[in-house]
């Protein structure tokens, strides 16, 4: 992570990755993130892990968060990750919701996603989870 105390605001890039077209669910995450007074960069539907990561390191943001719902979140947010590090980005906080079954979360967090919030995650736990991300001065 960098530096402990900011200079600047806590910015989380909110990407859709791969087909999948339903976007309410993340829209709704996008906007609890603001409400909370963090910046927000979403990169509309269908991305591919490159063109997330790109706009990620282009933007600058300390945390990326990755909405799924097509099934491929085993290739999608290891893919991110081996992107990010590739690029000497790793200290980029990747997090994540979606349909993700509850066997496929040890997989996700040995890749390095910190966290998953299923369906029926709080917006409360989401903002919280971020806030943690990034201490004030």
């Amino acid at each position: 992570m960098r530096a402990a105390t900011r200079t600047k605001p806590l910015r989380i890039l909110i990407g859709k990755v791969g087909l999948d077209g339903h976007d309410r669910g993340v829209k709704l995450v996008a906007r609890a993130l603001r409400d909370a007074g963090i910046e927000v960069v979403y990169t509309g539907l269908h991305q591919t892990p490159e063109q997330v990561v790109t706009t990620a390191i282009q933007e600058d943001v300390q945390a990326i968060g990755l909405s799924v719902l097509s099934g491929a979140h085993n290739y999608l947010f290891p893919r991110v990750m081996e992107l990010l590090k590739e690029q000497g980005a790793d200290e980029i906080v990747v997090f994540g919701g979606g349909i993700i079954p509850g066997e496929d979360l040890p997989r996700l967090k040995a890749a390095g996603v910190r966290a998953v919030f299923p369906p029926g995650s709080s917006m409360h736990e989401i903002v919280a989870f971020a806030k943690g991300l990034w201490p004030g001065p």
